[in-house]
């Protein structure tokens, strides 16, 4: 389901794709819509299912061309799922943001937030003097499912 701030962050991805000399229309815009409506990261070839059920279809040239020039432009982070599989999901211009449990056998991805790890990594950041701009954690391990 898309909400408000979906819907915001996909207007936002649009006008920074234009103001950096990209047309409105098209794959594009599909591959925004798309991804405005995932709440994590989708990989390129979910999306590339999803466009090709839409009128007019979009072709996994332009889904993969998509991905690279949002994630050019700070619209979208790339995630190593596994077995060199990427997922990409929309960086909140707010900066919101959550992290993701992997399962190496099976790739789930599970997002979690903590405000506490939050806390840390900003601690961590005085300690070491370091201004730190953005973070990713990424716990890898084996699922509940696979561990059965």
């Amino acid at each position: 389901m898309t909400t408000a701030t979906d819907t915001g962050w996909a207007g936002h991805a649009l006008e920074v794709l234009q103001e950096a000399g990209h047309r409105r229309g098209g794959a594009r815009t599909a591959v925004v819509e798309a991804l405005a409506g995932h709440d994590c990261a989708v990989t390129a070839i979910e999306l590339d299912d999803e466009l090709r059920r839409r009128k007019p279809a979009v072709a996994r040239a332009s889904v993969y061309r998509a991905l690279e020039q949002l994630e050019e432009l700070g619209l979208v982070r790339r995630i190593e799922v596994c077995r060199g599989t990427a997922g990409y999901e929309r960086v909140d211009p707010a900066g919101h943001h959550h992290h993701h449990a992997i399962c190496r056998d099976c790739g789930r991805m599970v997002p979690f937030e903590d405000r506490s790890l939050e806390q840390a990594i900003g601690k961590l950041s005085e300690s070491i003097a370091f201004d730190v701009s953005e973070h990713d954690v990424v716990l890898r391990g084996r699922c509940e499912r696979c561990t059965d």
